[in-house]
């Protein structure tokens, strides 16, 4: 079995509302010292072993159905993992 983790940021050029909300409520209480925050998804994938190319069928998902390529970007990292 294969444990797929997708991180799904905003591009750079993208502005952030729910980042920059953050970013002020933490620069008017305790944390200051923090000078931007940006927002984005953690995904988590399990794949059974297969003859696919699971990174192949990865970036199908992420493009097809997780992430809107126009705004976001993504990465993802695949771990082998035992049968659970």
């Amino acid at each position: 079995m294969y444990k797929v983790k997708v991180f799904v940021t905003l591009k750079e050029s993208v502005v952030d509302p729910q980042g920059s909300a953050a970013t002020k409520a933490l620069q008017n209480t305790e944390f200051p010292e923090v000078q931007d925050v940006r927002v984005g998804k953690y995904i988590e994938l399990s794949f059974e072993k297969s003859n696919k190319d699971i990174e192949e069928a990865v970036h199908d998902i992420c493009r097809n159905l997780l992430v809107n390529t126009v705004v976001e970007d993504y990465r993802f990292d695949i771990e082998e993992v035992g049968a659970e």
